[in-house]
């Protein structure tokens, strides 16, 4: 029986990795795998999905989704799934449920405000199964929260969105994103 999977971790977990690696893993077993991203994520370029650590591949956007033939594809993989609306996950819901067709989404779980995102909500709700993809703050504790940094310093206000990578994202643990702490990165300027 296929299930909704949700795989969040803070910035900086490895999950676009975790989610390329699965997907290699389907195709060495000659299964068709679908990789797939909201269109707005565009800042590894258009149809590609791409890790930190140099992983790469192609894919299709979200919105495309309801328009495809599923069928021939033993799991649907979804990378920034906290970009995705609350009628989108519904969608994935219904690929599961009623195709049979595992989906395995990845993302954030909230903001750099600790809200959480619309996708990420919906996706807590609803997936089958709910796992952590871990990673540490600077201090070695498990870092859980995304502190959106401009010149040094942990910025707290702003648009909910603003696509970024490590030029204006750290993960911290909850202590120090509280307080602002951004540790060894201080002097980095990051955000500048």
């Amino acid at each position: 029986m296929a299930k909704l999977y949700f795989r969040y971790g803070a910035m900086g977990s490895s999950k676009t990795a975790n989610a390329i690696m699965v997907q290699y893993n389907y195709e060495e077993r000659g299964q068709h795998v679908l990789m797939v991203k909201p269109a707005m994520e565009n800042r590894d370029g258009a149809r590609t999905v791409m890790s930190r650590c140099g992983l790469k591949t192609e894919c299709v956007y979200m919105e495309e989704l309801p328009g495809m033939d599923l069928s021939p594809y033993a799991c649907i993989i979804i990378d920034e799934a906290q970009f995705l609306s609350k009628d989108q996950v519904a969608f994935l819901v219904h690929v599961v449920d009623d195709l049979n067709i595992p989906v395995i989404a990845y993302g954030l779980r909230t903001d750099f405000q600790n809200n959480f995102f619309e996708g990420s909500l919906w996706l807590m709700a609803w997936a089958d199964t709910i796992e952590e993809v871990k990673t540490i703050c600077w201090c070695g504790k498990k870092a859980i929260c995304n502190a959106r940094v401009y010149n040094g310093k942990v910025v707290k206000e702003g648009d909910q969105i603003l696509l970024g990578g490590n030029s204006q994202y750290i993960s911290l643990c909850r202590k120090h994103w509280a307080n602002g702490n951004v540790g060894p990165f201080e002097n980095l300027h990051l955000g500048d």
